[in-house]
């Protein structure tokens, strides 16, 4: 005896939903018994979107809400990388192709709504490193960057000439269109966080890579440098301040942003002790510099707020537009967090003032 299966029977009093009404009904609300049949005219305006669409013309009624829409809608979803799972892929990483012939050994951190180069909409981040006695050949590019120092003591970053010596917690800039290479004179693998604006330069055709002739840009030893901004600068003003919850902004020697597209900031949590709930119109790259704890983070497009568990060395993107607290879990020390924002563009285009610290 065969038995019918599901598919197999068949209400004779019905006949199978074309595809094109299936579509309808799952963009509807409405129960599929209370769909209507499409008319006549809707199969005209079809045809004449095709013919339309021949000529390289489309109406822009049919998509107006997706290219303006009526509320924030990032593409960037919160997403999460653990340094205890990066780290073994860096050093895999090392062992597959030299620094050279990777020309930037960086593994991509790219959100998991997206692809890369995009970290969050506007904010390209990686995770870059560099062995003992290697050399990142010299190029330059369009895209401005910076770099947060994440372990090493030895590393260096040659811009323009200057030879900067790295540390950890330091943040380096380079500047656009500007020579950079870097290198390793320790015993040790130096790694440290990339961040650079490259998100934006995939709509403007000019951002190219140039490379220097020689491995090395000719370069002396610089000690104090505008373009690098030591942890312990940042540590001191964090510290002196009396809130629970303290944040520093990082500017240039002239009081202007890192850049004119993204920029940086740092955050000290006290001990057991929850931020006030935040939202900006900005997005966010954070690094843990050191402690443990949690964040809460509502995405516009999120129903209830994620929480993101973090340890020292992990890093997280946090959407625009996104409701923000952070959690130091230690009862006895405070947490320290880095994040590279996108506050300068922002404020570029929309006239938004930044946060008040």
């Amino acid at each position: 005896m065969t038995i019918a299966t599901r598919n197999d029977r068949q209400d004779p009093t019905t006949s199978p939903i074309p595809e094109s009404r299936q579509a309808l009904s799952r963009d509807s609300n409405l129960p599929m018994i209370q769909k209507r049949p499409i008319t006549s005219g809707e199969v005209n305006f079809a045809q004449y979107v095709n013919r339309l669409e021949e000529k390289n013309v489309t109406p822009l009624w049919t998509m107006m809400e997706k290219m303006v829409p009526p509320h924030p809608n990032p593409k960037a979803t919160t997403t999460s990388w653990e340094y205890s799972l990066m780290r073994p892929a860096l050093l895999e990483a090392s062992k597959i192709v030299s620094a050279t012939e990777a020309e930037r050994r960086v593994l991509v951190l790219v959100n998991q709504s997206m692809s890369a180069p995009n970290t969050t909409d506007t904010i390209y981040a990686g995770l870059q490193i560099v062995l003992p006695g290697e050399t990142a050949p010299a190029h330059r590019h369009r895209a401005f960057a910076l770099r947060f120092i994440i372990e090493g003591s030895e590393g260096f970053t040659a811009v323009e000439g200057e030879k900067i010596k790295m540390s950890k917690g330091d943040v380096v800039l380079t500047p656009s269109w500007h020579w950079h290479d870097h290198g390793n004179e320790g015993s040790d693998p130096v790694i440290w966080l990339d961040a650079l604006d490259l998100p934006l330069w995939q709509f403007l055709p000019i951002n190219i890579l140039q490379q220097y002739a020689e491995p090395r840009y000719p370069s002396t030893k610089c000690v104090d440098s505008d373009i690098r901004i030591s942890w312990d600068t940042v540590a001191r003003e964090l510290d002196a301040s009396r809130l629970p919850h303290a944040i520093y902004h990082y500017k240039r020697s002239d009081g202007s942003d890192l850049s004119r597209t993204i920029s940086a900031q740092a955050e000290r949590i006290s001990a057991g002790h929850t931020t006030d709930v935040k939202q900006a119109v900005f997005s966010y790259v954070y690094h843990v510099y050191h402690g443990h704890g949690f964040s809460m983070i509502k995405a516009p497009n999120d129903t209830i707020a994620k929480r993101v568990e973090w340890a020292s060395r992990d890093t997280f993107a946090v959407p625009a537009h996104s409701k923000v607290s952070h959690t130091c879990s230690s009862t006895d020390e405070a947490s320290y967090l880095f994040a590279v924002n996108d506050i300068p563009l922002i404020k570029a285009l929309t006239f938004v003032n930044p946060p008040s610290s």
